[in-house]
């Protein structure tokens, strides 16, 4: 079928020879040597190196870029948001409502969790990759209520420790006038539809009970709505699990929110209440994420304030705002762009140079390995090419190297240890590498940023990371140079 489509297609005069090639065409005679997925790759290292005859490889170009870029992207954009929020806090990914057609969700799901978020609120990606999912209310869901009497059977939950169902309804209510007493805000300021949503919610979920605040007013009515639920709860030996704030100034709000909670825990003697998570969402950007922390430094650094950061709900096309459209767009100054490029570098055995006058666009000629060079520390300093057919560098060797964009210079290097980048992962026909569960992908992602200098991690102004070629691949690269002008 597919043959007899490229014949409807192309040119009547394309000879049958050709099509009769195309379909004994196999990859046997490809090779495919790549990084480990999850490692931390600069720019002009190549993610992958394919070997093969020409008509093969070209045909597998397009579809291994699609397969890299997106999902480097959206990871790396993961990542970035991992340094900023620290190891503690919690990351959700929420941006399926947003995201470019299903595949493009499950792909910024599945690499968004490479990248160091904790879980994600698409339920298919779940199923399919194993990684957590969470999830909280709906405003639509506390806006379908409109009074507890619509909250049924009335007589509605058993306490934990067993015995009679109770009225939770009636209860919640009881609470409200304490809380409202507490708070010294008028109980009919509180939106009995809200309340009623949470009531009815709790039945559903006596264990797992969380409030999304900002359906009304968060200080008149989602927070002593909430607080007079989670107690009514506990009063039957239940735990709520936390709440969500989804507008306005999210800082203030966290803080606000805080205090409420510690002052419910103080008065009615309830230990735990005043360390109930908060989950924030809403826009959130890398600028955003670094101010809410500024502002709420004195809860984070008390372990006192634990929140989610669902990304927001941006217009992918307005620049670099990650959020629930972002981060499954990635219309952002950090696209790898030329990075990406498909590179020919050498045919039947001699080497090609692509010549622009964007040295960014060069290509480095030849078929190369590539090398990760360590100090002392155990720290990444410099990533190294050379041409195949050179011996590979040793631990506590002088190395006479050129760093691209200073090909001009030579400067000498002694790395503590020498890593080769590239494995080979397809030869023959087949896979020859075992590969790494998302698990261990995501593990090796973590490891692979931690170990970095932190002048080189460091999101703001970082230092350059040098990437060089040995003098051998200089002198090759000059010659073609020379020659190809």
């Amino acid at each position: 079928a597919d043959i007899a489509y490229l014949r409807s297609v192309l040119p009547s005069t394309t000879e049958d020879a050709f099509f009769d090639y195309l379909a004994t065409l196999d990859t046997s005679e490809v090779t495919v040597s790549a990084v480990p997925e999850g490692s931390v790759v600069f720019a002009r290292v190549p993610f992958l190196q394919v070997k093969g005859p020409l008509l093969v490889v070209q045909l597998l170009e397009t579809s291994l870029l699609c397969l890299v870029n997106y999902a480097s992207l959206v990871a790396t954009n993961a990542a970035r948001f991992r340094l900023l929020a620290g190891p503690d806090m919690k990351l959700i990914e929420i941006g399926l409502r947003r995201a470019q057609g299903p595949d493009g969700a499950l792909s910024a799901s599945k690499y968004s969790y490479i990248g160091g978020f904790d879980c994600t609120s698409n339920v298919l990606a779940g199923k399919l990759y194993g990684i957590p999912v969470r999830g909280t209310v709906a405003h639509s869901f506390i806006m379908s209520f409109t009074s507890l009497e619509e909250v049924q059977p009335r007589v509605s939950l058993q306490p934990r420790a067993g015995g009679e169902p109770v009225d939770l309804p009636s209860l919640a209510q009881l609470w409200l006038r304490r809380v409202c007493e507490l708070l010294q805000t008028p109980p009919e300021k509180a939106n009995r539809g809200e309340l009623a949503a949470f009531v009815a919610y709790a039945i559903a979920f006596p264990h797992d009970f969380q409030g999304l605040l900002d359906t009304y007013c968060v200080r008149r009515s989602g927070l002593p709505n909430f607080c007079a639920v989670a107690l009514a709860l506990h009063q039957l030996g239940y735990r709520a699990i936390g709440v969500r704030l989804d507008s306005g100034d999210l800082a203030r709000q966290s803080k606000e929110t805080r205090r409420v909670l510690r002052a419910c825990s103080a008065h009615f003697q309830v230990p735990w209440f005043g360390t109930i998570p908060i989950a924030v969402s809403n826009d959130i950007s890398e600028q955003s994420l670094e101010e809410f922390r500024r502002e709420v430094r004195e809860l984070l650094l008390g372990r006192e304030i634990t929140f989610f950061l669902p990304l927001g709900h941006n217009n992918p096309q307005q620049g670099y705002r990650p959020g629930e459209g972002w981060l499954e767009s990635c219309q952002s100054e950090r696209d790898l762009g030329g990075e990406n490029e498909p590179a020919l570098v050498e045919v039947n055995g001699s080497p090609c140079l692509k010549l622009t006058e964007d040295e960014e666009k060069m290509t480095i000629p030849g078929t190369k390995t590539f090398y990760r060079l360590y100090d002392a520390a155990g720290q990444p300093f410099m990533d190294l090419m050379a041409l195949e057919e050179e011996p590979s560098p040793r631990e506590g060797q002088e190395l006479m190297i050129r760093v691209l964009g200073q090909l001009g210079e030579t400067s000498k290097v002694v790395p503590t240890t020498v890593e080769p980048l590239h494995r080979t992962y397809f030869r023959d026909g087949q896979v020859c590498e075992p590969l790494p569960s998302l698990p261990e992908v995501r593990t090796h992602a973590q490891t692979s940023l931690s170990s970095l200098n932190p002048a080189h991690r460091r999101l703001h102004e970082p230092q350059p990371y040098p990437v060089a070629v040995t003098e051998r691949l200089h002198h090759l690269l000059t010659e073609l140079r020379q020659a190809s002008q």
